[in-house]
């Protein structure tokens, strides 16, 4: 694992009863400085991927924090970039290495008490890939959802692994970003 902290203090903090694992899986999501940022194009362009793919309304990049699920790009859901980390969803994901199909919400035991599902917005169809950084851990999702049950096709399924692995890599790519202006920071500083 590579060694960097998480920043500390407000939405950083850990709470008391979050076990080690889970630290570890969240420090991971903290190391890319994804979570509450504007949206970035590349994400944005893989969630679009995916909607087009499986033909659905909406499709997201998300991020599974410790209380919420942060969308880093999002296409057919307008001003959303957060939701609650109920199980079912995007919260189940990170728990398995495999995709995670739900063909009909309505039915399926996994989801019958979800708000998504419950709710407004009537989910019926979630087909997601957990992203996994290079070092094994879980950070989140590439999913796609709409509002009506369907089934998928095992191609279909091997591209959200693909649009998953592209942001994993992205990320990657990210993290040499923020530690070289770090070290530069750190230079400047070290000069003066």
């Amino acid at each position: 694992m590579t060694n960097s902290s998480p920043v500390s203090g407000g939405a950083y903090e850990y709470l008391d009863n979050v076990g080690p694992e889970e630290r570890r899986r969240l420090e991971a999501v903290r190391r890319y400085r994804l979570v509450d940022q504007p949206v970035e194009d590349a994400y944005d362009r893989i969630a679009f991927v995916a909607g087009a793919i499986f033909e659905t309304p909406i499709a997201t990049v998300s991020l599974v924090e410790q209380d919420r699920v942060w969308l880093a790009a999002c296409q057919g859901l307008t001003g959303v970039r957060e939701l609650g980390r109920e199980p079912g969803l995007c919260a189940s994901v990170i728990a398995q290495d495999d995709v995670y199909v739900i063909n009909n919400a309505a039915v399926d035991p996994r989801t019958l008490e979800h708000p998504l599902v419950r709710g407004e917005l009537g989910l019926r169809f979630y087909a997601a890939a957990p992203i996994r950084t290079h070092d094994g851990y879980r950070l989140g999702t590439v999913n796609v959802i709409d509002n009506r049950p369907r089934e998928t096709t095992p191609r279909q399924l091997q591209a959200l692994e693909h649009l998953a692995a592209m942001v994993a890599d992205e990320l990657e790519l990210r993290l040499m970003v923020v530690r070289s202006a770090a070290a530069e920071e750190r230079m400047r500083q070290t000069v003066s």
